[in-house]
């Protein structure tokens, strides 16, 4: 197999994806009105809801729903064969990826700028909304797990990458103020904080910076360092999780999308001109891996973003649904968005396949880090377009420390939103944006130094995958409501809630085995404990969602 091939599959998964199948969907079934309010305009507040042109919230959606999964699900996976982790990339993006995202931003819009949470105690059941809002909390303190542990113990720590991290976050902060408060034209504003965030990402690889920082890990030493990056990188989960979405979180994300454009168009060029081969790396190497398990339902919660992600629907229903301009504005933001991110899984998938030129020489890779073969196969593809690797490889370490970062913050945000709706009554002070973000960042770090990563990071897939399936039964009950077709949406929900029910069970099991054979006992108790209470929600949800289609499908005729 050539890159150029999979480069040719992958595009015509994205031209027939979107150009046809998504587009059908929203002339003929959703039918968006640009004229109508929509409740960024309604409801403007300057910290949630605030309009945003298309092309800054197309930056801001794609960067806030594309974080490691889509570059280390597909590394993951490739050991099972590249043929199925690239069949799972485009078919689960096809046909249930961009239909969860783009649905996710439909649904919110035309609520009021509603929560899951509120929607699901009026389509389902006032028990429902406490269940989700509990499983989506445990959810995204899995998701500070699994990244927490490779940005703030792997990554941060790099000599080479921190500079380069506040770089694109000083940056952020000055998009915002020029577009909010300057009013500066976009072009200009999007040329300057680019360009000086490349500067600042290159000035951090120099001597003098990167020695200040290997100085600074040389002081703290080996557990030092496993405590103090955390740290830094909670209290830049904080700020963004506090202050108002255009001030960080947007502006931040949508300078860090340029960051991770260019990166993914100049690898892209790269292996066009260099049209590496696979080598001898297997199509498929059989139905069970060791230490991962077997390809379903394992496989398709390994790979998560980049195909289908739960996460994408909390961005697109309590962040971009609260900022879309237009209701026609929803497709290219939502839709669009998602298949760039099956492009970049696309290309993680390469990196383990055609950069490393065969089944040894990406195994030898694989052994000294994951992450680290999406880091030098991208140095390698940009060293063909005349970028040398020493460039290319600490740029590598801050793209993916980037596509971690921006997405913590946001977690944080949502957690200390769910806190507040479930328990703001019963515990005032949580309705505090300050008390609720601190309370998510200390449970963070607790799982971040007790977790067992690769167990927290399959628990994360599995319940990433189980909170899409969740979001598609909220949307199928909202069209039921409607009276529109939902056949797309209900046969999607029942396929992932089947596989990630099987998923958390497997992991769950496995961690708990583990735990009673004194491996990691505290970390693997943790995550046995959390993906009994995760399927235990999810059963409840789906019974009563069960009985809330039942009800739908009698009071409206089928479509």
């Amino acid at each position: 197999m050539n890159a150029i091939v999979v480069l040719v599959i992958g595009a015509l998964g994205i031209g027939l994806g979107y150009g046809w199948y998504a587009r059908r969907i929203d002339r003929d079934i959703v039918q968006p009105d640009p004229k109508k309010a929509t409740p960024a305009k309604m409801y403007m507040d300057g910290v949630d809801f605030t309009p945003a042109s298309r092309n800054v919230l197309f930056g801001y959606q794609f960067k806030s729903i594309a974080a490691l999964g889509p570059i280390g699900g597909p590394i993951v996976a490739a050991q099972w064969g590249w043929l199925p982790a690239l069949l799972w990339i485009i078919l689960g993006t096809f046909f249930i990826g961009w239909v969860q995202d783009y649905a996710s931003i439909i649904v919110p819009m035309r609520s009021e700028g509603d929560t899951f949470g509120a929607l699901s105690y009026k389509l389902i059941s006032p028990r429902a909304r406490s269940i989700l809002l509990i499983f989506i909390y445990l959810y995204l303190l899995l998701i500070m797990g699994a990244f927490g542990q490779v940005i703030g113990v792997l990554f941060l720590s790099k000599p080479a990458v921190p500079f380069g991290i506040l770089s694109v976050i000083l940056m952020g902060l000055l998009a915002g103020q020029m577009t909010y408060k300057w009013k500066q034209d976009i072009i200009l504003t999007t040329v300057i904080t680019v360009v000086v965030a490349f500067f600042g990402i290159w000035l951090g690889q120099t001597g003098f910076i990167s020695g200040i920082f290997e100085g600074l890990n040389n002081a703290l030493g080996a557990g030092g360092v496993k405590i103090f990056w955390p740290i830094v990188t909670m209290i830049i989960c904080y700020l963004g999780a506090v202050l108002p979405i255009w001030r960080w979180a947007q502006p931040t994300n949508y300078v860090s999308f340029w960051i991770i454009a260019l990166g993914m168009l100049g690898g892209v060029i790269g292996m066009i001109i260099w049209h590496p081969s696979f080598g001898d790396f297997p199509a498929f190497t059989g139905w069970s891996v060791a230490g991962l398990g077997p390809l379903w339902p394992i496989l398709f919660v390994t790979i998560a973003c980049g195909a289908i992600s739960g996460w994408h629907s909390l961005v697109s229903s309590s962040g971009t649904a609260r900022q879309i301009e237009k209701e026609t504005d929803a497709l290219p933001v939502g839709g669009g968005a998602m298949f760039m991110e099956m492009a970049l899984g696309v290309i993680s998938l390469l990196t383990a396949t055609a950069a490393t030129g065969g089944w040894d020489a990406f195994k030898e890779v694989y052994a000294s880090g994951k992450f680290g073969v999406f880091a030098v196969g991208l140095a390698a593809f940009l060293s063909h377009i005349g970028i040398p690797t020493s460039f290319g490889v600490p740029y590598g370490m801050v793209f993916l420390t980037i596509m971690g970062l921006t997405i913590m913050y946001l977690v944080v945000r949502f957690m200390r939103v769910a806190s507040a709706e479930f328990l703001g009554d019963t515990i005032p002070a949580l309705k505090n944006i300050h008390v609720g973000a601190i309370v998510a960042l200390i449970l963070s770090l607790i799982v971040i130094w007790t977790g067992v990563w690769q167990t927290i990071w399959v628990l994360f897939g599995g319940a990433n995958q189980m909170m899409a399936s969740l979001a598609l039964l909220i949307v199928t009950l909202w069209l039921m409501s409607q009276g529109k077709k939902y056949a797309w949406t209900l046969w999607p929900g029942v396929f992932m809630y089947v596989t990630t029910i099987a998923a958390l069970g497997y992991t769950g099991i496995k961690a708990l085995m583990a735990a009673f054979a004194g491996t990691k006992v505290t970390g693997n108790i943790i995550a046995g404990v959390v993906a009994l209470a995760l399927i235990a929600c999810a059963l409840i949800l789906g019974y009563d969602g069960g009985k809330a289609l039942m009800r739908k499908g009698e009071a409206v005729p089928a479509k």
